[in-house]
């Protein structure tokens, strides 16, 4: 053994739990340290390669030695939070399953059994690597025993590197802690005696007991009399700074050895605790064990075709039309689906056998496409796939348009497990079959080794194809089973998968943008920017880069001489909270808001938006996700369309630049008007927040009404704002502190406000708790047409994690409902303009807003058409209202 690796697991657990915040398993039990830990050791062991290492932990009863001599020895630190300690137990069962040695002695603290056993590793003549942060053990440091902090960048301090950061040598470092003391075990130091001045003397003086034995040599009176007075404290310091290194344990060397891992149960660990990550990185290692050691005796599983020539081609085609359902997958040179052309195309019918017909073959594309446009276009065949959207959309590209979808894996995932990020082929595949399929980057290579697709080796792209299609068959069958199983049937087969080929089609139709508007605009901005940064270096009386927050930090904090208001690791902050705290205080902060306010809208907006315009239709094809959200919103990409501003003059002026492509066109936007709130009237049943509805009141005047106790018409417009931001604060489980910042009042009066609302809408308050009652029985919550969103949270230990899913359950059913009815009213939007052969284009949804482009002669009927159906999509206790605007651009309608 030339070298042993001793690993502070108690403190590596202690520090991910405090780094990695709400981070929790299906079943909602936190697992946020427990995930630091093992990529903390499995980094370690990469960098390092060990062959001899411990994991050590604090042994029950720990600290009983030391309270015997210091009764209060850590007892001002915070109980344990309750989430932690079962992830402590976890790690501890998983040392084993890395095939790591661990050490938990009862009755001994952590720090005192990796001393003890690095004392003995380097009696033995080997080099022992102490893996910690814990200043406590520099005070063992030689030239045999190390420190390796791996959480700053594999730091190693050794005799000189302890003196160069603490001032002392190292078997000076009980001395030094001794006379420091240390807050967080409540150990008293000497008072007035900091770090510097602890190194100082013992530099000087070499001891404590010499310094101790002669206060007198000491200079300046108060500290003479401390050391006089604190004698006998300090001296209990010391003890309880000192680590024991004569703790009992295994002294066999082959204990330490490192042992292969248990793969098989390291999987279904990481499977149970949800560490999706961590499993690609087992099943990967599998493969490449795989490869290193031949299977000759292997059955193959799966049969993946190559269809390389005109008969071939034809036979499959003949076979694939007495089928009813096929799943489909194509291959293509791009990632934005409206510039991507074929290169391949995958089917198949049932799981283990998939064929792959490339474009890039023997056969000519035109052959190809033209002999599957038969079967791709035939409507008594459904065809499937995962993200069909973006399949159909390349398909029609190449003028084949599929008229029968029947299924989508991605979206079933989705419906099944909205609180899930994980949604994509490769995690899915990873977690239901264990298995890691080829990536992309594993197929093309990365970085500057990367090749177009059509360059790759037909072979090849064929097995990754085909194994793309092979695993939606299967994740097909799963997910048929499991949506029956939670009666998610009709949501799925009459709403979510309806909708995609509507929102295909909203893609494709896009949104026209005015580019030599928007190039005008972005001259005007970079001069407006221009001159602001000239401002900005004006008065700070120098230039600098407006652009860094150091440098912004100095010019602030230092030369200019403002009081910083808020610090950071990295030193003071600069954000947009502190620059509006220091307005008041001088000219130049409200000067780098306005700056950071231009520079993203010319940015983000103007110069993007610019570069997205497609170039053949001279529009904005932006994507939206139906998978993403875990209410059942729809979210919009490349660009975010759903995000440009519209509240401040500089953000309508970017809206100015949509409008319709031809001038005797027009946009029209209908919206909910207040759909959550009447949701919320609608399934509390509130009495007085009904009639309100039902009256038609401004809602937010008459909360004001009722919470101030005054009349209607004597609402100012100060209190209808506070009782605005109180009636959507509520739904959102806002809190009086919350309220209070909003608000910029103090949390009594926000709380006040909260009571008075409650006590006027007594069954608001019901329905609150019930939503959180019913989600700690069921563990979801609901919306009326019956999505469902798994909320595991809800019985988490970690009060944090647990209000935030308590939010999540009162949201939720809000939400979600106003996320379906509008998804609803679309679908009817959509057959109603079909049917009636309009040539009216709905091209934008924005949460409870539709937007359209619509010809003169169309615009009376459409207007009707949409108001009608969106107020009349879903029956409410309340009626549903919709504000129409018509505008010649985007700008125009908000007006």
């Amino acid at each position: 053994m030339d070298k042993i690796y001793i690993l502070d697991a108690s403190g590596y657990i202690y520090r991910s739990y405090f780094a990695i915040r709400q981070m929790t398993n299906d079943r909602g039990e936190s697992t946020n340290a427990l995930f630091g830990f093992i990529r903390s050791v499995i980094k370690l062991i990469r960098d390092f390669q060990p062959t001899h290492m411990v994991a050590v932990f604090d042994g029950p009863s720990n600290v009983q030695s030391r309270t015997a001599l210091y009764a209060d020895y850590k007892a001002h630190r915070k109980e344990m939070p309750k989430d932690l300690l079962p992830q402590i137990l976890w790690a501890q069962q998983l040392c084993p399953l890395l095939g790591i040695p661990e050490l938990m002695i009862p009755g001994v603290e952590a720090d005192d059994t990796i001393a003890s056993v690095a004392v003995w590793a380097a009696k033995q003549g080997a080099t022992a690597y102490v893996c910690t942060s814990d200043k406590d053990l520099t005070q063992i440091v030689t030239d045999q025993i190390l420190i390796l902090n791996s959480f700053k960048e594999n730091a190693i301090l050794g005799p000189r590197e302890v003196e160069e950061q603490y001032g002392v040598f190292p078997h000076q470092m009980i001395d030094f802690l001794a006379i420091t003391g240390d807050a967080s075990d409540n150990i008293p130091g000497l008072s007035g005696f900091g770090p510097k001045t602890a190194a100082d003397l013992l530099k000087k003086f070499g001891t404590l007991d010499y310094i101790l034995s002669h206060p007198m040599d000491i200079p300046g009176k108060k500290k003479q009399e401390t050391l006089v007075a604190e004698k006998e404290k300090v001296l209990l310091g010391r003890r309880l700074v000192t680590i024991d290194t004569t703790i009992p344990f295994p002294k066999e060397i082959s204990f330490f050895a490192i042992q292969t891992p248990f793969y098989e149960r390291l999987r279904e660990f990481y499977t149970y605790m949800n560490f999706s990550s961590l499993l690609r990185e087992i099943e990967i290692h599998r493969k490449e064990e795989e490869k290193e050691v031949p299977q000759p005796h292997a059955t193959k599983q799966t049969n993946y075709v190559l269809i390389n020539d005109v008969d071939s081609l034809d036979a499959l085609v003949a076979f694939l039309l007495t089928q009813t359902e096929i799943c489909i997958d194509t291959e293509t040179t791009d990632i934005h689906p409206l510039r991507a052309a074929l290169v391949g195309i995958g089917l198949g019918v049932h799981p283990g056998t998939a064929w792959y017909i490339p474009c890039n073959g023997n056969m000519d594309k035109t052959l190809v496409l033209s002999k599957l446009k038969p079967l791709l276009e035939n409507k008594a065949i459904g065809f499937y796939g995962h993200n069909l959207k973006y399949d159909l959309h390349v398909l029609k590209n190449h003028e084949i348009a599929i008229p029968h979808i029947s299924f989508d894996t991605m979206l079933a995932s989705y419906l099944l497990h909205s609180h899930s990020r994980q949604h994509s082929l490769d995690s899915l595949t990873l977690e239901l079959f264990a298995k890691v399929k080829i990536s992309f980057q594993e197929l093309v290579g990365k970085g500057k080794n990367q090749l177009p697709l059509e360059k790759i080796a037909i072979e090849k792209v064929c097995e990754y194809c085909c194994e793309d299609v092979d695993y939606t068959m299967r994740l097909r069958e799963f997910f048929v089973r499991k949506i029956e199983e939670r009666g998610l049937h009709s949501l799925f087969y009459s709403l979510e998968l309806p909708l995609l080929s509507v929102l295909a089609k909203m893609e494709r139709n896009g949104i026209f943008v005015e580019r030599s508007y928007l190039s005008d605009l972005l001259q005007q901005f970079e001069k407006q920017i221009y001159r602001l940064v000239e401002e900005i270096h004006q008065l700070a009386d120098e230039k600098f880069n407006v652009n860094s927050p150091k440098q912004l930090a100095s010019i602030l904090f230092t030369k200019l001489g403002i009081r910083p208001p808020k610090k950071i690791a990295s030193g003071f902050s600069t954000n947009a909270e502190v620059l509006e705290s220091l307005k008041y205080e001088h000219p130049i902060a409200e000067k780098l808001l306005e700056y950071r306010s231009l520079e993203k809208l010319r940015s983000t907006y103007v110069e993007a938006l610019l570069e997205d315009v497609h170039p053949r239709s001279n529009r904005i094809h932006c994507t939206f996700n139906q998978s993403v959200t875990a209410t059942g919103r729809l979210s919009c990409q490349n660009p975010n369309l759903q995000n440009i501003p519209v509240r401040t003059p500089v953000g309508r002026q970017i809206r100015e630049a949509f409008r319709p492509q031809l001038s005797n066109w027009n946009y029209l936007t209908a919206d909910y008007s207040q759909i959550e709130l009447r949701i919320l009237a609608h399934l509390s049943e509130d009495p007085i927040l009904m009639e309100a509805f039902l009256q038609n009141e401004d809602i937010h005047t008459f909360t004001a009404s009722q919470i101030f106790n005054i009349h209607l018409e004597q609402v100012s417009k100060e209190q209808r704002t506070q009782a605005k931001t109180v009636n959507f604060g509520i739904m959102y489980g806002q809190q009086a502190f919350g309220l209070s910042q909003q608000l910029g009042i103090n949390p009594k009066t926000a709380a006040l406000f909260i009571e008075k609302y409650f006590e006027r809408y007594e069954k608001v308050k019901k329905f609150i708790d019930a939503s959180k009652e019913k989600a700690h029985q069921t563990g979801k919550a609901v919306t009326l047409r019956g999505r469902e969103r798994l909320i595991p949270e809800i019985t988490s230990s970690n009060v944090m994690i647990r209000s935030m899913a308590e939010r999540l359950a009162v949201n939720t059913p809000i939400q979600g409902t106003q996320a379906d009815l509008i998804k609803m009213a679309m679908l009817e939007i959509d057959r109603k303009l079909g049917e009636r052969k309009l040539r009216t284009m709905m091209i934008l949804q924005i949460h409870d807003e539709l937007i359209f482009e619509v010809p003169d002669e169309e615009l009376l009927e459409v207007k009707e058409l949409v108001k009608n159906t969106m107020m009349t999509i879903f029956p409410l206790k309340v009626p549903l209202v919709v504000d129409i605007h018509i505008g010649k651009n985007w700008k125009e309608c908000y007006i």
